[in-house]
């Protein structure tokens, strides 16, 4: 509107000018009817004079104007179109009239309008140059920005290096540093104070710091060198006096050399000191105490040993002492003397208590302690000369539970010990153990003296020393020990048997071998386990033994009706029984004898048996074993006689009820 407005204002006289509006106004008019002469108007395409006027176009605009709403209703109401157009012309010249007092009443405003838009585009183009003055310093301000950025970027890198490179020279300069407290403390201070062993730790590590320094060619590291390697002299000085001191203390008469052993035990680091900086003077330190300890040692265990030798057991066994040299065996006028009893050599006794570890481990025997409470020990001083086999095998798994001690304490210095003392021990054991294999196997039956059926000396020893060999063998367990027993088992058994072939009848052979089964067994059960090879191999021997007298003693009293139910079963699996068709007789005797004597039997039975096994218990169970065995016989007879070949025999009707003598049979069993 403003566009029109100015439009309209240029268009005619200033309209700013002096003068009334209104008159200025209708002049505009006059101007404007007299410009729009109608004969210089140009029509264009309209222009229907003009030769370029196209008769089709004209009936399509004609048809474009009928189309109109207003048209179409001018013709349907019949209107004079002339009329219409000249009342239209009319109308519009009236609204321009009022368009135009419009224009002319708001002219001031408009003006006005006009004036604050031009001083709104200057105060626009001010602000537009200051704008760009303001971008123009932004961008410049950016670009500083920018610059500060990687200022700021590049500073804290080098602030980055410059701490880490503080980190390492911090602590290279720390470490490179010979405090003044470091001089005057190893100058100074006694070796003994604690203060001395921590600037001795320092010293130490300083040393250590320089030598890797002077590897990387350091060139600070020159700078302490000295002063170091000068207090390093004075501390190495220093620290060998003081040990040698305290070692050549030990030399001294009566000394408890334990104390300053645990003395020098606190200043350990001492001699680590040495053996890292100064290796010659450890290594003259460690010698000087190596031979002054041996000499200590030396003179200890001579002393000891000596003494030792002073509470020996008066009897000592020799070659005469083996386990098949007769007791009463006469010796010529000048013979040793042998042990009053050699029971004692094949018997383990207290001997075992050695090897528990509180008596390991515990304190060592006082000589003179030992006189004064009688407390003496079996000290062999040569192994050569000794034939006590226990002994020796005490010895022998003393050194293996000394020597797994000191494995579980990682103490390899004595192992080489260990295995001398075993390398001269074992073979002294083989030894031993052999000759009384060979001293059984030689014996001679008739030369030992009155025959007995109680269980042999020879038989006990062999016992006492396998039980003892056996229950210390268990925890090192050696298979050359094992074989050396098998075979000393072999030479007792047969030694048994050549003993049971002296007596003149079976009977008592049987009491003979079950009296010396049952007493091995006893006293291998007292140490050794029940599943040892030596445990089984004597059961089985007792048991066969001892079934073979139940048969025995059942014979004299139930022979006959043993025999018969024997002889009829055999006949019963062949189906022949009808044989003994014609033994009423027989059968007679045996049912009334049976029922007439069998408790008499029985109780006689039962008192020879207790009076012929020294062990009650044995001799019990062998009862029992023979009235079980004699029931299951007459239990044989009955199923005999129950047979359709007897069953018509009167005498049947006298055999005893099986459950009565079942009964009348557990009376008889002693009780003990």
């Amino acid at each position: 509107m403003a566009q029109v407005a100015a439009a309209a204002v240029g268009a005619g006289p200033d309209v700013n000018a002096a003068g009334n509006p209104t008159e200025n106004a209708m002049a505009y008019l006059q101007d404007e009817k007299t410009d729009g002469d109608i004969a210089n108007l140009n029509l264009g395409e309209l222009d229907l004079t003009t030769d370029e006027f196209i008769l089709d176009e004209v009936d399509i605009h004609i048809q474009a104007n009928l189309e109109d709403d207003l048209v179409k209703e001018a013709l349907k109401t019949g209107v004079d179109l002339r009329q219409y157009s000249k009342q239209v012309e009319s109308e519009l010249q009236r609204i321009e009239q009022v368009s135009i007092k419009d224009y002319i009443k708001e002219s001031q405003n408009i003006a006005l309008l006009h004036n604050q838009i031009t001083a709104c585009d200057s105060i626009l183009e001010r602000m537009e140059g200051m704008l760009s003055g303001f971008q123009s310093d932004l961008s410049s301000i950016s670009s500083e920005i920018q610059t500060l950025q990687q200022q700021s970027v590049s500073m804290n890198v080098r602030l980055k290096n410059r701490q880490a490179v503080r980190s390492h020279l911090s602590q290279l300069v720390d470490e490179l540093v010979v405090p003044g407290v470091m001089i005057s403390t190893i100058l100074d201070s006694p070796v003994t104070e604690q203060e001395f062993l921590e600037q001795l730790h320092e010293l130490n590590n300083k040393i250590n710091f320089a030598k890797e320094l002077s590897f990387r060619e350091t060139l600070a590291c020159a700078d302490i060198q000295d002063i170091v390697d000068r207090l390093k002299l004075k501390a190495v000085s220093k620290i060998r006096e003081f040990i040698l001191q305290k070692i050549y203390s030990f030399r001294k008469p009566m000394t408890n050399y334990q104390i300053p052993q645990n003395t020098l035990l606190k200043y350990r680091f001492f001699y680590q000191f040495l053996l890292a900086n100064e290796r010659t003077v450890a290594k003259e330190i460690r010698d000087e105490y190596v031979d002054t300890m041996s000499k200590i040692y030396y003179s200890y265990f001579k002393s000891y040993s000596s003494r030792l030798l002073k509470v020996q057991y008066e009897e000592v066994a020799d070659k005469d002492d083996l386990m098949g040299v007769e007791d009463t065996a006469k010796k010529s006028f000048f013979s040793k003397p042998s042990l009053k009893s050699r029971n004692t050599i094949f018997t383990l006794g207290q001997r075992g208590g050695i090897l528990s570890p509180t008596e390991l481990e515990g304190p060592i025997l006082v000589p003179h302690t030992a006189q004064r409470g009688d407390s003496r020990k079996s000290m062999s001083t040569y192994v050569s000369d000794c034939y006590d086999s226990i002994a020796v095998f005490l010895c022998i798994h003393i050194i293996l539970r000394f020597r797994a001690i000191t494995a579980k304490r990682t103490i390899p210095a004595l192992d080489k010990y260990w295995e001398a003392v075993l390398e001269l021990l074992w073979p002294r054991f083989e030894l031993i153990l052999e000759m009384n294999i060979h001293s059984i196997r030689n014996t001679d039956p008739q030369k030992l003296g009155v025959l007995d059926t109680r269980p042999h000396y020879i038989t006990r020893r062999y016992a006492e020393f396998s039980s003892a060999i056996v229950s210390i063998n268990q925890t090192f367990p050696n298979e050359r020990t094992h074989t050396l027993l098998g075979q000393l088992q072999v030479e007792v058994e047969n030694f048994v048997l050549k003993m049971a072939a002296e007596f003149p009848s079976r009977r008592d052979q049987l009491i003979f071998l079950i009296n010396n089964y049952d007493m091995l067994l006893s006293v291998l059960m007292e140490r050794a386990a029940d599943d040892s090879k030596e445990v089984e191999g004597f059961q089985q021997l007792l048991l066969a033994r001892t079934q073979e007298f139940i048969e025995e003693i059942l014979s004299p009293p139930f022979g006959g009706m043993i025999a018969f139910m024997k002889e009829a079963e055999a006949l019963m699996e062949k189906g022949q029984l009808d044989r003994l068709k014609n033994e009423e007789a027989r059968i007679t005797q045996l049912v009334r004898g049976f029922s007439s004597t069998w408790k008499q039997s029985v109780e006689s039975m039962s008192q020879d048996v207790m009076r012929s096994f020294t062990n009650f218990k044995n001799g019990t169970s062998i009862i029992q074993g023979a009235l079980t065995q004699l029931i299951q016989y007459y239990h044989g007879f009955h199923k005999v006689l129950n047979q359709p070949t007897f069953r018509s025999l009167a005498v049947r009707s006298e055999l005893i009820n099986l459950h009565h003598l079942m009964v009348e049979v557990k009376k008889h069993k002693p009780n003990f």
